[in-house]
């Protein structure tokens, strides 16, 4: 078990917008129901509900009340975690930064369905599936490799957004137009060695810029760095 000053403070908080609905469900108990008083209606002494409605009962010789000492028992725990796990040999410390960190994989799961369009699959041959899945992880893994080279500062959204929207037009059979740039473009363009923006290219330079990208990774990865990292 440890103890977290943000999360005693979000318990504080939540407790609070509660507390604020039980005393307003008190002060009108027909403009709520059992469905509308979620969260609050465990503070409220001698509420009861109609079970085919979900409506309050109102009953003259039972009054409304807060109940304070359920609160002041519930502020006793607040900030408190209760960590089960097998994995014994671990220490505390690691134990509990384990757990800080799975946000982190609840995100990906959240980028792959959404951003990465994981699913719907509309492949049914099982050797189709697993190429799908394949696919999908390279990109996320791609994604998170950009991610880290851009140092946190943008969203995989935003990322993959800019990455969409970094489209070119033929202007001639040797010219293409950039007509899209934002500062992730930018920050690519600045940490990968690229040199894609809003202007005109010949084929010639593209195929030079994407060269240069290529050389620079390359050394990179002969130095040991991370997809590109500098020293």
């Amino acid at each position: 078990m440890f103890y977290s000053p943000k999360y005693a403070e979000r318990a504080r908080k939540k407790r609070e917008a509660a507390l604020e609905k039980a005393k307003e469900l008190i002060a009108n108990p027909s403009k709520y129901s059992k469905a509308t008083s979620h969260g609050a209606a465990k503070y409220v002494q001698n509420i009861e509900f109609k079970k085919d409605t979900g409506e309050v009962i109102i009953k003259t010789n039972k009054v409304l009340t807060i109940d304070y000492a359920k609160i002041k028992d519930e502020a006793k725990y607040d900030g408190y975690y209760a960590i089960i796990t097998s994995e014994t040999a671990m220490s505390d410390e690691r134990v509990i930064d384990t757990y800080r960190g799975l946000w982190q994989i609840e995100e990906t799961f959240k980028i792959t369905k959404s951003v990465l369009c994981t699913r719907p699959i509309f492949v049914y041959l099982k050797e189709h599936i697993a190429g799908h899945f394949l696919v999908c992880f390279i990109a996320l893994l791609l994604l998170r490799l950009i991610e880290l080279r851009l140092g946190g500062r943008f969203s995989a959204e935003r990322i993959v957004e800019a990455m969409r929207e970094s489209t070119c037009s033929r202007l001639d059979g040797n010219h293409y137009l950039f007509h899209y740039a934002n500062e992730v473009t930018d920050a690519l363009n600045a940490e990968l060695h690229t040199d894609f923006g809003k202007r005109v290219m010949s084929l010639s330079d593209i195929r030079k810029s994407l060269g240069e990208t290529k050389k620079h990774l390359d050394n990179s990865q002969k130095e040991g760095l991370p997809f590109g990292k500098r020293s």
